[in-house]
């Protein structure tokens, strides 16, 4: 197995990493919440961290 075996791994790694990571996004988008833009602004740049990232996901969770 060389070098060139683990780059596709590695870009369907990183894609699952960054599907994950919008999964907050995703949420809100999908239940139509009306916060989704900031929704998407602390996924963006919170998100990175988990304190942020379950922010951004009960900010999509919460009700309409």
């Amino acid at each position: 197995m060389g070098s060139s075996d683990a780059i596709p791994f590695g870009v369907v790694g990183l894609l699952v990493i960054a599907l994950a990571y919008f999964i907050p996004t995703a949420v809100a988008f999908g239940r139509g919440v009306p916060n989704k833009g900031s929704v998407l602004v602390v996924n963006l740049f919170l998100g990175w961290s988990v304190v942020g990232w379950v922010i951004a996901l009960a900010m999509a969770a919460r009700s309409r």
